[in-house]
């Protein structure tokens, strides 16, 4: 009898891969079918994902996936892709996508987020939608579409976050997942329904908002054309896992039964907060600021939006453009070598989010604020890890006061879990147990969602208890953690630039 096997095509903002899992005797094996690399691309029209690109290494790495199963005698029984949050496209009446999809980082959602909370105010919509206050959110990118192209949004008979569209590309049905809708800042987070009211209020139409399904919803067969391109079987069906990249990495987390833990996704955006059975709706969480967006078997992902490594690869990405190259590893051994705790930066100053100069806003932020200005890549990086590190910490003492809770222990997943002077600098910054893995945490749960829309696993528990056995994680201390305390203090006093 042939092992069941499931592939997982995984897209990050910066990169995507096609990763097959196979489950044999309760454990399960990943397996890197194809790896490439997407970014968005600058038109006249804005900033927007290449998306024949994208679905061209999709398609290869379906077609490697069916190469490798019918080499290692094992049968994929399904398919399903997770994203980033909040982009989306539109389909038509007759099925066609009506414009490139725009990416978040697209200068347009600025003004459109202006008007949005000038007419509605920030406590209306965020009891509305329980969603942190971010201009890349969908609810301001759909504002800014309707502002600028109407016809477009009139014409749409159905809005699919990334995710859903490849879905529908696979499958040919269009389908809304859950937790991909939650990033949208368009639901209600009592009903997990499209917030009509708050669509309305906004002039905005909403024929093609449809059904919201689960994770771990059979969405259809691959279409004949898939077949025939790759070699794949026809039986293999459209699965949806998690849609949302982070939503899949924490069910994904090796936590123990019995133990209260906080999470960190860690890649290029950092994702932190526990895992609520309700929504927390309170003033303090808005204030803090923590979003709500949904996972698996039920559960609310309360968590923050916080910058991530996106300032490592941007530092990267600057001397890069001068001919200077540098790998993640040499960058976090020239970071490890610099002066430690000289230059701290607020990882919420506004120009860090826009791509571009990296180096040279990080010296203008430490000019700007009296501190020694970080000229050399080391410092730079180093300033950009260490600040991360004093963010996590600053983000568990408002989730810890907003919850009413201590946690445990922090559990890291994904790719950013790689970084070891990172994972020690947060240990140490926080004073507590971190807990690193999966790195491919992302894949795993999106797999193992799969497994269970398949009826292959039973649940959220099962899931987990698959994990634990199956990866071995890493275990971080505390060290010295008097300097991160005295840092803290400084780093706290710099929030407001």
């Amino acid at each position: 009898m042939t092992k069941p096997a499931y592939l997982a095509i995984d897209l990050g903002a910066e990169s995507g891969r096609a990763m097959l899992g196979v489950i044999d005797d309760g454990k399960l094996s990943l397996h890197e079918m194809h790896r490439f690399l997407h970014l968005p691309r600058r038109l006249p029209s804005g900033l927007h994902w290449d998306l024949t690109g994208l679905w061209g290494n999709i398609i290869e790495g379906i077609r490697a996936a069916a190469a490798w199963a019918d080499d290692n005698d094992v049968t994929i029984r399904s398919i399903g892709v997770d994203t980033w949050g909040v982009d989306h496209g539109y389909i038509g009446r007759s099925g066609e996508l009506l414009a490139l999809p725009h990416a978040y980082r697209d200068e347009r959602n600025l003004a459109a987020y202006d008007k949005v909370i000038g007419e509605l105010g920030e406590k209306y919509v965020y009891d509305q939608t329980g969603i942190q206050f971010m201009p890349l959110n969908s609810l301001y990118q759909v504002v800014a579409q309707h502002d600028a192209e109407p016809c477009v949004l009139e014409n749409a008979a159905h809005l699919l976050f990334m995710p859903d569209l490849l879905h529908y590309f696979l499958s040919g049905k269009p389908i809304v997942e859950s937790s991909i809708a939650s990033t949208s800042q368009m639901l209600d987070p009592r009903t997990g329904s499209w917030n009509t009211e708050l669509l309305g209020k906004l002039g905005l139409p909403t024929q093609m908002l449809g059904l919201i399904v689960p994770p771990g919803t059979k969405i259809g067969p691959i279409l004949p054309h898939i077949v025939s391109e790759t070699g794949a079987s026809a039986d293999i069906q459209v699965i949806a896992p998690a849609g949302h990249d982070t939503a899949s990495a924490i069910a994904a987390v090796p936590a123990e039964p019995g133990t209260d833990w906080a999470y960190l996704s860690s890649g290029t955006w950092s994702l932190m907060g526990a895992e609520l059975d309700e929504p927390c709706l309170i003033d303090a969480a808005r204030e803090a600021p923590f979003t709500h967006e949904t996972g698996v078997d039920g559960k609310f992902r309360f968590l923050k939006n916080i910058a991530g490594l996106w300032l490592v690869q941007e530092v990267r990405r600057d001397y890069e453009k001068q001919g200077i190259t540098y790998d993640y590893n040499k960058l976090t051994e020239l970071a490890a070598a610099a002066e430690p705790l000289r230059t701290l930066l607020n990882t919420d100053h506004g120009p860090f989010a826009a791509p571009g100069d990296m180096p040279a806003k990080m010296i203008e932020f430490a000019k700007s604020t009296g501190q020694p200005e970080p000229t050399e890549v080391g410092q730079q990086v180093r300033a950009a890890l260490e600040s991360l590190a004093l963010t996590y910490r600053l983000t568990m003492d408002k989730l810890e006061t907003v919850l009413n809770r201590k946690f445990d222990v922090l559990h890291i997943v994904g790719g950013g879990g790689k970084n070891r002077l990172l994972n020690q600098m947060t240990a140490d910054a926080m004073g507590r147990t971190v807990i690193v893995g999966p790195y491919e945490a992302t894949a795993a749960g999106n797999i193992l969602i799969q497994a269970m829309g398949a009826g292959d696993v039973d649940d959220l528990a099962h899931i987990r208890a698959i994990i634990r056995d199956s990866f071995e994680p890493v275990t971080y201390h505390p060290q010295a953690t008097g300097p991160w305390d005295e840092a803290y203090e400084r780093f706290k006093g710099l929030l407001k630039n």
